[in-house]
């Protein structure tokens, strides 16, 4: 019998009576089911704080955890169940008890290297601005790689710097690959070459990098109004569609594309103070603005 349909009239009109525990049409008045099971919370919750305060499930599995956040923790509050202040004896003996389930906690190989990479990535993250959910993909695609044994004679650090900047590409964080070696410390071609290697063997799809993603920094670190950054979008997106940006850095295409924008709004900044917010040389802006000036025709004030 399908649940929703009345076996006796075919009518889909049905309802659930909790207070009778049955499943009742409202046509024929046919008991469907009795007895039914009410799986939902037997307590009410009128606000977020109330309904987290009565819910008797654990916190979320966190991949940015070594344990997942699933491990039993002893607390440091050092009180008893009525909140009674333990005794001396019973602090040194729970303070033993935290070192050695501390210890037992990260035994082996796997879980101290998950330790050491998991609060690089965190550190790394955190100095990039970036936020939770890409901490956790982060920390998961690590976690594959790790179970994949692609970690083995190559550095945490460069590994994870590598997983940041797939993740970063992936959900399209404006984040380039020398601000990442910057702040990891790691040399920006050995980040590159674990990134390429990671990539082949999880067998990532990699979307190419849209240099619009870009404008909004720029444009906001440089101080220019939401004008400016839908032009230099609508520049872009125009050369995009010529296939003018093949082949180029997106950073410098999107540096030029906001040079440009600024001068036709009125907003102009030099080549210098774009050159260094997008972390490009002037010779770079000068040329892709030379690209864009002259194959999409722009009539750029001198």
């Amino acid at each position: 019998m399908v649940v929703g349909v009345c076996s006796e009239c075919g009518c889909t009109d049905i309802t659930k009576d909790y207070a009778r525990a049955e499943i009742v049409c409202n046509k024929c008045g046919f008991v469907l089911e009795d007895r039914i099971v009410d799986t939902g919370a037997e307590w009410r919750a009128f606000d977020s704080d109330q309904r987290e305060k009565k819910a008797r499930t654990g916190a979320p599995i966190k991949y940015m955890k070594p344990n997942k956040g699933l491990a039993t923790e002893i607390d440091q509050y050092n009180h008893d169940i009525r909140g009674v202040k333990i005794s001396a004896q019973s602090r040194a003996q729970m303070y033993r008890l935290r070192k050695w389930h501390k210890r037992a906690s990260i035994s082996s190989s796997m879980e101290r290297n998950l330790a050491i990479a998991l609060s690089e990535l965190d550190r790394i993250a955190s100095n990039l601005g970036l936020p939770g959910n890409i901490k956790e993909a982060a920390a998961l695609m690590y976690r594959k790689a790790v179970e994949k044994g692609l970690i083995r004679g190559r550095l945490i650090e460069s590994v994870v710097a590598a997983v940041l900047y797939t993740i970063c590409r992936q959900y399209a964080i404006p984040r380039t690959l020398d601000e990442i070696a910057e702040i990891s410390g790691i040399n920006k071609k050995e980040i590159g070459r674990t990134y390429r290697f990671l990539k082949r063997d999880l067998g990532i799809a990699m979307p190419l990098t849209n240099p619009t993603h870009y404008v909004p920094r720029f444009a906001s670190d440089l101080g220019l109004t939401g004008q400016v950054q839908e032009k230099a979008r609508e520049i872009l997106e125009d050369a995009i569609g010529k296939g003018l940006i093949s082949g180029r850095g997106p950073t410098g295409v999107a540096a030029a594309a906001v040079y440009i924008a600024g001068v036709l709004m009125g907003e102009r900044k030099t080549q210098k103070e774009v050159a260094d917010i997008a972390g490009v040389t002037e010779v770079t802006i000068r040329n892709r603005y030379r690209e864009l000036k002259d194959r999409l025709g722009l009539d750029v004030p001198a």
